[in-house]
């Protein structure tokens, strides 16, 4: 009886240790350049996992921090800037954005159905940036990204602190569409849930 009680305490600590931490050791964070920035970034992300239970959101596990790069993208790795280094929110909000760019495309077929509607939705969108993507269908594409990043900032940060970052994110890059997903937060999410496309 005592080492059934001990089996269920243990089973019991390795559940609560949480998601979080396995999160981290699962991921492969790589520098491009090992410079400092990088591995500061790097040290943060590390802190974030253990901060927030990040585990929901996380599709990929290839992680490279590159100070060289412009814009942070999901393709075809994970890669981001080193710009956020003094903005812990900014960071997560960036890596589960690129996270959900990963998520979005395993079902291609709802994903593409679900861009339809938002295509009735929204018959008018802009193709280029700030406002928008790199072109209509991007655009599109980020409608459902930019949502699904607003939603898991919500389950984060609580309502206040996710409206802040994407009021935030309104004026420096994608700043229609984010405006959009602030505006028009149940449109766009009955779509997503119609279509099974929320983690």
């Amino acid at each position: 009886m005592h080492k059934v009680k001990c089996l269920a305490l243990i089973a019991a600590l390795m559940f609560v240790s949480g998601p979080s931490v396995r999160t981290q050791d699962a991921l492969k964070i790589t520098l491009a350049n090992g410079s400092k920035p990088e591995q500061q970034t790097k040290e943060q992300l590390e802190r974030l996992l253990k901060t927030y239970d990040l585990s929901k959101w996380i599709v990929t596990r290839s992680i490279i921090v590159d100070e060289k790069t412009p814009i942070p993208h999901s393709h075809p790795v994970l890669t981001l800037s080193t710009r956020h280094i003094k903005d812990d929110e900014l960071l997560v909000a960036t890596f589960v954005h690129e996270q959900m760019h990963w998520f979005v495309i395993r079902d291609q077929k709802k994903l593409g159905e679900a861009i339809k509607e938002l295509k009735v939705m929204f018959p008018k969108v802009p193709a280029t940036g700030p406002e928008g993507a790199n072109d209509e269908d991007s655009t599109y594409l980020h409608i459902a990204v930019n949502y699904l990043e607003y939603r898991a900032l919500r389950e984060l940060m609580g309502e206040l602190k996710a409206k802040q970052i994407l009021q935030f994110w309104t004026s420096d890059h994608y700043t229609w569409i984010y405006k959009t997903v602030l505006e028009r937060p149940r449109d766009i999410g009955n779509i997503m849930f119609k279509y099974q496309l929320v983690p």
